[in-house]
């Protein structure tokens, strides 16, 4: 999962993308409001952590104008201000959620993890397809109630099909949400990570639809098909 975030103070952006990073996902960090336009505007995000108080260009006007052009990412709004007026601002703005500084970074991911299960119809923290499982609380892998481990790229990888289960996702779209903005995108990585998969949890696990891309699915209903 690719994940945005807008923040000003150099501090606390750093310690975000280094904790998101660490806990799995591929993070680009913008520091001013017209930057953090741009990106979200011209990439492809999961999710977006957006403070209000920005330079350049206020947060809330950032995120009205994501919404006007169309842009459905989820967006968690980070901001110092704690008054219910500027919650119901964030809110009517197009947040899809709110968390006020400081805050337990614990709480900043969990709420992270909700907003992207949401966005893509998952309700449980827990993904499954036939006998794989994945928990994304622990970000633990199972196979028939067996752990299975992969490297931080598979997981990435995985999670994303499994947040999309039943969808053909194209080599494009897996590389724009699992990599950030530096990704050299002409690699055959997906490719190779894919086969690794494969190897570990079953070669039917991942379906190649020859042209189009991926698609993950459990197998009672890959049989009904």
């Amino acid at each position: 999962m690719r994940i945005l975030i807008v923040e000003d103070e150099p501090t606390l952006g750093k310690q975000l993308k280094s904790t998101l990073e660490a806990t799995g996902y591929a993070v680009d960090l913008s520091t001013d409001g017209e930057d953090g336009h741009f990106m979200g505007s011209t990439e492809d995000y999961d999710a977006v952590i957006l403070d209000l108080g920005l330079p350049e260009i206020d947060g809330l006007t950032v995120l009205g104008m994501w919404r006007k052009e169309g842009r459905t990412f989820p967006v968690l709004v980070l901001t110092a201000r704690d008054s219910w007026s500027d919650k119901v601002a964030g809110l009517d703005a197009g947040a899809d959620d709110y968390l006020a500084k400081p805050f337990q970074t614990e709480e900043l991911i969990a709420r992270l993890r909700a907003l992207i299960r949401r966005a893509s119809g998952n309700a449980s923290s827990e993904l499954t397809a036939g006998d794989v499982r994945l928990d994304t609380r622990s970000g633990k892998v199972s196979l028939n109630g067996e752990p299975v481990k992969l490297t931080a790229q598979e997981y990435k990888l995985l999670s994303y099909l499994l947040h999309h289960k039943g969808k053909v996702i194209s080599r494009t779209e897996l590389i724009e949400h699992i990599y950030d903005q530096d990704f050299d995108r002409d690699s055959n990585t997906i490719e190779v990570f894919v086969t690794r998969i494969r190897k570990k949890l079953g070669p039917d696990v991942i379906t190649t639809i020859r042209g189009l891309g991926y698609s993950l699915e459990d197998p009672a209903e890959r049989a009904g098909n």
